[in-house]
């Protein structure tokens, strides 16, 4: 009997033993699988938004200095059209604050007028169109005192592509208004699907009376609904189709592994949302026009500095 037992129990450990290598090889398996799908996936979206034309990946001047616990990002939205020199529209700081584990968003209208370093008073965007990243850096940092530690250079051919792979069925928005002048396109007011060209014609328009101001609330409303799908299960599947889509279409300074800290980080605590803030603040600011610059946002400087670096934490 005794001998029996041992040998029943040698069995069933036996069994265990094929049962969890059975398991792990299943396992091994389901990794492999996966890690090939998402290759494929990647790898099959890259080669066709490789044949539109993207924004150049030649590095940039950009001397960004370190905020410690977060991470700071001048997101530049440009239209390249295959130019050495281009163009930007949209200039945002994106931050996550690793300690926090918040993500914030400031949208710096780009008719703000402001001191660029070494060439005077003129609008935000100037910056840019003068001295690329790295002048729009310093301008941010003499104006709002608020140092800048990456770059990322958004094509807006590839905000079309990330839309329409993210929402193959298209992205529901609700057009408030007719919107038609200088974005290639008619809008009717209502509750709607949009497909990439059509979103990148949404967050692009701004012919109208909220001019810059609807515009950068409609990019910021748009950012969020991007987000929140990106967080789902569905979006991480297509995590490889988008990180192939937007290759050609952005050039940053971030390298890989900060990139996968901060989505590990964010996705663990992703309820809390992304605040928004708009420079210049209600209140802070006056429309004036000038010879040399045209029609600008004269801000109140003092106060919109000490509402950024609030916003952003600088001073904790």
């Amino acid at each position: 009997m005794i001998e029996t037992s041992r040998l029943n129990r040698g069995k069933q450990k036996k069994s265990k033993k094929k049962k969890r290598k059975v398991i792990s090889l299943i396992f091994l398996l389901l990794l492999i699988s996966a890690a090939l799908y998402f290759y494929f996936q990647y790898k099959s979206a890259l080669n066709v938004s490789m044949k539109a034309t993207g924004v150049s990946q030649k590095q940039v001047e950009f001397n960004g200095v370190q905020t410690k616990g977060k991470m700071n990002v001048l997101l530049l939205g440009i239209d390249s059209r295959g130019e050495e020199k281009s163009r930007t529209d949209t200039i945002m700081i994106g931050q996550y604050d690793h300690d926090a584990k918040t993500a914030k968003l400031v949208s710096i209208m780009r008719d703000s007028y402001v001191d660029i370093p070494d060439h005077g008073k003129m609008k935000i965007n100037s910056a840019y169109s003068i001295g690329g990243a790295e002048l729009l850096r310093k301008t941010i940092k003499e104006n709002f005192d608020v140092d800048v530690q990456y770059y990322a250079l958004v094509d807006f051919n590839g905000f079309s592509q990330i839309i329409d792979t993210a929402f193959p069925e298209g992205l529901e928005v609700n057009v408030e208004k007719r919107m038609s002048k200088d974005i290639g396109m008619i809008l009717e007011p209502g509750l709607q699907r949009l497909d990439g060209k059509q979103t990148l014609a949404y967050v692009r328009f701004r012919k109208d009376a909220q001019s810059d101001f609807g515009r950068i609330q409609r990019q910021q409303e748009i950012l969020g609904k991007v987000t929140k799908e990106l967080l789902t299960i569905n979006g991480v599947v297509k995590a490889p189709q988008l990180l192939g889509t937007i290759q050609p279409f952005i050039n940053t300074n971030i390298d890989s592994g900060e990139v996968l800290s901060l989505a590990t980080s964010y996705l663990s605590n992703r309820d809390e949302g992304i605040k928004t803030l708009r420079i210049p603040i209600d209140g802070a600011y006056e429309p004036k026009r000038f010879q040399r610059a045209g029609a600008v946002l004269d801000l109140d400087l003092d106060e919109n500095k000490a509402a950024l670096q609030e916003f952003l934490g600088e001073n904790q």
